[in-house]
């Protein structure tokens, strides 16, 4: 969800004000998709690296997960969606791992889509954490395949995305879900994150419903 900061910049406004507009496209990119039959919606809100960020930066954006969380929650389960939330949470403050556990504990009966936040997120990282569960699990060598490693990312249960958008005019992967998104298709568009409407979302579903999906074949 890229441009944020630049949102706020635009219109001199502190960078949080971009964060909390962001957080008002993810309501409305939610809905707008789950009407339009996506079942998976993984939004990738810290990664790993964003801990170098300005100190104040850092804190306003673990207060306003706190925030949205409690606060979005009650819809959420009036919608049907099922909250996840992946990365390495345990590095999170006691506080904010409650109510996210919180919440992931009441939405999990929804039955009309799920909504993942990658947060304290890397796809690096989730690869490494992987490994370390192979190791702890005493997984020989003969026996590590590809079905080993995906069983033990942190949603395995999800299956691999088939769209990836990039917004604010990025045209990389960012460390995003690497091993999911190996044959993922991409769109991408210089909109800003806190601007990107229903609209452009048609627009970058009608893009991947023309592509012919080949898998490497």
């Amino acid at each position: 969800m890229d441009g944020n900061r630049r949102w706020a910049r635009k219109r001199h406004l502190p960078a949080i004000a971009g964060h909390r507009a962001g957080v008002e496209t993810i309501r409305r990119t939610l809905r707008a998709a789950r009407e339009r039959g996506v079942e998976y919606l993984t939004l990738y809100s810290f990664s790993t690296e964003n801990w170098s960020r300005d100190e104040e930066e850092v804190g306003a954006l673990m207060a306003l997960l706190e925030e949205t969380i409690r606060r979005e929650t009650k819809t959420l389960v009036e919608d049907g969606v099922r909250l996840r939330v992946i990365g390495r949470l345990h590095e999170l403050s006691d506080r904010l791992q409650r109510a996210i556990a919180g919440a992931v504990k009441e939405t999990e009966g929804g039955t009309r889509g799920v909504m993942t936040l990658a947060f304290n997120y890397g796809g690096r990282a989730e690869v490494v954490d992987a490994v370390r569960r192979l190791v702890a699990d005493g997984v020989q060598p003969d026996q590590i395949d590809e079905a080993a490693i995906g069983k033990r990312l942190y949603a395995p249960e999800h299956p691999d995305p088939d769209l990836l958008i990039r917004t604010g005019g990025e045209l990389r992967v960012s460390n995003f879900l690497l091993w999911q998104v190996a044959y993922a298709e991409m769109w991408a568009t210089e909109v800003l994150w806190p601007d990107f409407s229903v609209t452009d979302l048609d627009a970058a579903l009608e893009s991947y419903a023309k592509r012919e999906r080949r898998f490497g074949r």
